[in-house]
């Protein structure tokens, strides 16, 4: 019988088994991929962090490169790898839990294989579960390759021909940048209004302003909190206006449906597409968590990470406290917050 298991093991489960291990908690960090910081090697090859190395650093253990200076995935994963190794965390790959039920005063994590029984469990596995495309997708000919952002590597991928990417996130335009340069038509639906925060302002990093007025702290309980995290996120260090003006790039407006190879969007019908990019976000997915109380948006009700079922948490959520609570650097906060709690909850328990 552990103590705990943590599902997930990317920054927030790391995190979160740092303070376990300071506390001598028999616990065990599981994970679906195959290696330790699969879920950013995963991520398409160019991608690179808007918050610069200063600001990535986990509990306990500085992110190995200069100030300034922006990691790439291969970067981050090798952290993660340093990071397991440096305290000895307990971690077992390749596998996905896919139901968690609570019998009387322990859980019971069942999986491919077999089932591990527990005392609590904090759920890790942050906001990225389930890709999504619109309904109308499926009625697109087969004859134009679709894959969404979540599978995207490079322009290798793509059919000859041109190109629309669909999503005006950093994740969109970061991928229409890339794709346009490679000289093909490129379509772009999406917002072109966005608001644009550069990397840098007045020789410091956006990261460091961030941190200096405290933007990152806001509350999401608070009013100002509260009306961050309702507004649309800012793109960070992409030329969006640049990118836009591009000669093979076309903004389309929002795509509105799709017959066969009929691309149907605001401003136009397109008939000549090879390529769909969705880089269209994602939808939480925790139905696989017996007694779990939601929100409307299909997410976790609690308090700082602290649910309606005893024994079970949650970390690396979207403004699970504050605007950095799912950041690299960030995350730590919350994780020590929890080792808190729980802390004081074994006190009184003695």
């Amino acid at each position: 019988m552990l103590d705990f298991v943590i599902v997930g093991g990317a920054q927030a489960g790391l995190s979160m088994a740092y303070y376990l291990n300071k506390m001598g908690e028999n616990y065990l960090v599981v994970d679906k991929e195959k290696e330790i910081g699969a879920s950013w090697l995963n991520r398409w090859d160019s991608l690179k962090l808007f918050t610069p190395s200063e600001f990535n650093n986990l509990p306990g253990m500085e992110f190995p490169a200069e100030k300034g200076y922006y990691p790439t995935k291969e970067d981050v994963a090798a952290y993660f790898k340093n990071y397991v190794a440096e305290f000895d965390i307990e971690i077992r790959v390749n596998t996905l839990i896919e139901e968690i039920s609570k019998k009387e005063d322990y859980f019971i994590l069942k999986h491919q294989n077999s089932e591990i029984h527990c005392k609590n469990v904090v759920i890790a596995t942050g906001p990225f579960h389930i890709p999504y495309t619109p309904s109308f997708s499926r009625k697109i000919s087969k004859e134009i390759f679709q894959i969404h952002s979540n599978y995207y590597k490079n322009p290798g991928q793509l059919q000859d021909g041109p190109a629309m990417v669909v999503g005006a996130g950093d994740s969109g335009f970061q991928i229409l940048d890339e794709i346009s340069q490679t000289k093909r038509t490129t379509y772009f639906s999406g917002a072109t209004n966005v608001r644009v925060l550069p990397q840098e302002i007045l020789g410091k990093t956006l990261w460091w302003w961030f941190t200096k007025i405290g933007f990152l702290s806001f509350s999401r309980k608070t009013w100002l909190g509260k009306k961050l995290s309702q507004s649309k996120q800012p793109v960070i260090g992409t030329d969006v206006k640049g990118i836009l003006k591009r000669d093979n790039v076309i903004p389309v407006g929002k795509t509105k449906n799709a017959k066969g190879e009929i691309i149907i969007t605001n401003n136009r019908k397109i008939d000549d597409l090879k390529n769909i990019v969705w880089a269209t976000g994602y939808r939480p997915n925790f139905n696989w968590i017996e007694g779990l109380e939601l929100t409307k948006d299909g997410y976790p009700k609690h308090h700082r990470g602290i649910s309606n079922i005893e024994g079970l948490y949650f970390i690396g959520l979207p403004w699970l406290h504050t605007r950095g609570s799912a950041t690299l650097g960030g995350i730590k906060k919350d994780a020590q917050y929890l080792a808190n709690y729980i802390e004081a909850e074994e006190k009184a328990m003695v």
